[in-house]
């Protein structure tokens, strides 16, 4: 489905990616682990066309969308949700997931594409004109990944979801993106919390100081390196 190939990629003349290779598979979850400041967050934001592209391609769908403009990114199907729970905390629940449909200029496919929200998160649909401050941080990680479904995407792209999350909301959170992967939609996830990160994902790729050093499936936190690479980084 998506294919990274040779990527360097940074900010500012800083390269922070140094040829990463990466694939991920229509229907996968594929995990993103590592060390702070390895670049993992660089590369879902080279991906949505977020930061500088030095060298490399990507390529969705036998399609090069390397630089594409990142509004044509989500038309094609990529969507992104950063980190942060970057919601607007002053409109409604409902103005909120109306933000995140700009691109669709189809109104009869967003009133479609909200009913479907609603029957994933009935939540939103009993709070939809309540404030999107007066959630919980749970409740506001759940609807900005909502917004981020509004425009139907083929691939969404998670930057540490369960981020500043309670043990009980990070359950839910994994839970959903379980979810959301089991209706056809291919997730890569930037996670800190590596292990329930790799329980999750079909394959899990190890990034340190911007290059994969490591690939593998549900049992490469078994490997020896995984202590050094990732938990002595953290």
């Amino acid at each position: 489905m998506l294919k990274i190939q040779n990527l360097k990629a940074g900010y500012n003349g800083m390269e922070i990616l140094r040829g990463i290779d990466f694939e991920i598979k229509p229907a996968e979850i594929v995990a993103i682990i590592g060390p702070n400041g390895a670049g993992k967050s660089t590369l879902l934001k080279a991906i949505f066309n977020l930061c500088d592209i030095y060298s490399g391609k990507i390529i969705f769908k036998d399609k090069d969308i390397t630089k594409l403009p990142t509004h044509y990114l989500i038309q094609e199907g990529i969507c992104y949700v950063p980190q942060g729970r970057q919601v607007f905390s002053t409109l409604t629940i409902k103005e909120n997931l109306e933000m995140g449909s700009f691109v669709l200029e189809d109104h009869e496919l967003f009133k479609r594409n909200l009913k479907d929200i609603y029957s994933k998160f009935p939540f939103l649909k009993e709070r939809e004109n309540e404030l999107a401050m007066n959630l919980s941080g749970g409740q506001q990680q759940m609807l900005a990944i909502a917004r981020a479904l509004i425009c139907d995407p083929e691939l969404l792209l998670l930057d540490e979801p369960s981020l500043g999350l309670s043990p009980k909301a990070m359950k839910e959170i994994f839970e959903k993106i379980v979810e959301i992967n089991k209706e056809g939609i291919s997730v890569i996830i930037v996670e800190q919390n590596a292990k329930k990160a790799v329980e999750i994902a079909d394959r899990t790729y190890i990034l340190e100081n911007g290059n994969i050093v490591l690939e593998g499936g549900k049992e490469i936190l078994k490997d020896e390196r995984i202590k050094s690479i990732y938990f002595g980084g953290e």
